[in-house]
């Protein structure tokens, strides 16, 4: 319904804004959101993939460890990292200041350059989105069976030819939609390009609406982004519409990783840690380094009622979605119409449209289902109730649960899938009822998968910024929304204590993730 009602605003078009975007600032919104997109996604591919061709294939010191270290970039929102990176590479900052002062360097005679830009942007969001490639492309690493290896052996074919004609193309689709997952985040990116001060899509929305005063006009630039994100979907659909990939797993042999000595895994541990440091351990320790200078200042009742009210919409919208996601996931079980498995589909597609868009329709909808409230309480009682929907917390989980529901039915059809289907024949058959069997059986059976559903989206939700921007109640402040603004009055030591909260909970999904990946599944 949100998304549908910001392309139904193209009813009512705003010629006069519309020729006024684009005799000035179009242009830009659509170049720049362009390039922010395909050069995060070239340089995810460029990270995400030999990083996992390296865990995957070979066995060196460290690597036990660095398979879960390389996800940690995952809990670090990227507003947060272009904070504590432009606090570090600014003309006031620690790196310049000490280049200063090594080689007596006055301003202007010395090139260094500049974070606040495009380049810049593009950079962050690639150091915390590349475990996206990563994760997947590692799984398609792992199920490519040892014969291919040998069958390509036994005809003389080299390992660089081998990897390139074989092991790329058959990883293909994983890495693909690895790449498409972590471009639509760019897309909907808006606290680094809003600070950075880069003019994209999501930017112009928020300068549109308030910045002009006409919500109609957000509306529809919030339909153009939605349309680059569906475009960009069509073509990762599209490049493997006549290509199907099979793997005969339950019978085939997988590759035994390959033994580095001391030197070689030296260097691969070396190489693959590079993307930790600069993607999580870095922006960590400055954090760190402000949170300890700023602590008495910051650690007041004003950030405890921060962090609760941050705990308790989190809290909230992750029940709500997980909930939604278990009767979805089981009522896809029960029913194997063609009709409910498209309709599950179509729920889990929120994933894919910005926050910014599902706010701005979740918003014109509420909004007028408040006026009609107030129409009818007026009229019966002659009291006017004020904005119960579209001005309470309930827009945001609403929000929330249409945004991250996907996070949580992928988990819950995961665990679903482990659950043999002779398990609920023999429950009907001792009269169980279906929600019966849900609640007495599949739950606890799924006990992991909804622990890491709910964690997931708790911080997902914690994270996410332009939506908790538009619709949270007046006087409702989280942790994300006060790093936010005290990022943007440069006020940057003062944001680490809120960013270091979020960062500090984002990491144990991080430490779930990688026990599930490790865990072996059993019949």
């Amino acid at each position: 319904m949100p998304t549908g009602l910001v392309f139904a605003s193209f009813i009512y078009p705003q010629f006069d804004v519309w020729q006024h975007l684009f005799n000035t600032v179009l242009s830009d919104y659509v170049f720049n959101s362009l390039c922010l997109a395909f050069g995060v996604g070239a340089l995810v591919i460029l990270i995400g993939t030999p990083l996992a061709w390296c865990i995957s294939r070979y066995d060196f010191v460290g690597r036990k460890h660095l398979q879960w270290l390389v996800l940690l970039p995952m809990s670090m929102p990227a507003y947060i990292i272009a904070y504590t990176y432009t606090g570090m590479l600014d003309f006031a900052g620690p790196t310049q200041s000490w280049l200063r002062s090594q080689f007596n360097w006055e301003y202007g005679d010395y090139y260094f350059p500049e974070i606040r830009s495009l380049t810049g942007a593009i950079l962050m969001l690639a150091l915390v989105l590349y475990p996206y490639v990563y994760l997947l492309a590692r799984t398609a690493f792992n199920e490519q069976p040892r014969s291919l290896e040998d069958t390509a052996k036994s005809l003389g074919v080299s390992s660089y030819t081998y990897w390139f004609k074989v092991v790329l193309p058959l990883a293909r689709p994983a890495i693909l939609m690895g790449t498409a997952l972590a471009m639509m985040e760019a897309f909907a990116d808006y606290g680094t390009v809003q600070y950075f001060g880069v003019s994209t899509f999501t930017t112009g929305i928020f300068r549109t609406w308030f910045g002009l005063n006409n919500g109609m006009a957000a509306a529809q630039l919030a339909a153009m982004l939605t349309g680059f994100v569906i475009l960009l979907l069509f073509v990762e659909y599209f490049s493997r519409r006549k290509v199907k990939y099979y793997f005969q797993s339950q019978v085939a042999k997988t590759k035994q990783r390959v033994k580095l000595n001391n030197g070689a895994g030296l260097v691969v541990f070396v190489l693959c840690f590079i993307p930790v440091i600069l993607g999580f351990l870095l922006p960590f320790v400055q954090l760190m380094n402000w949170a300890i200078d700023t602590f008495h200042e910051q650690f007041n009742q004003s950030f405890l009622k921060l962090a609760w009210n941050s705990f308790i919409l989190a809290s909230i919208a992750s029940m709500v979605a997980v909930s939604i996601a278990l009767l979805f996931g089981y009522g896809k079980r029960l029913n194997q119409f063609k009709f409910i498995q498209v309709l599950v589909g179509m729920v889990s597609l929120g994933y894919a449209v910005p926050g910014t868009v599902i706010a701005i329709g979740a918003l014109i909808s509420l909004s007028w289902l408040d006026l009609r409230l107030n129409e009818v309480t007026e009229s019966l009682f002659n009291i006017s109730v004020g904005l119960v929907l579209s001005g309470s917390l309930f827009s945001l989980i609403l929000v929330y649960s249409s945004r991250f529901l996907a996070v949580a039915l992928h988990n819950i059809e995961t665990g679903l899938a482990r659950i043999k289907p002779s398990m609920d024949d023999a429950a009907r058959s001792l009269g169980y009822k279906p929600i019966l069997i849900l609640k007495t059986i599949h739950i606890p059976l799924l006990k992991t998968s909804v622990l890491s559903a709910l964690l997931l989206v708790f911080v997902d939700v914690l994270k996410e910024l332009p939506a908790t921007l538009i619709l949270r109640p007046f006087n409702f402040n989280t942790l994300s929304i006060k790093a936010f603004e005290l990022a943007s009055d440069e006020r940057l030591a003062d944001a680490a204590l809120p960013a270091l909260a979020i960062v500090l909970v984002g990491v144990l999904p991080v430490i779930l993730l990688t026990k599930i990946i490790d865990k072996p599944v059993h019949d």
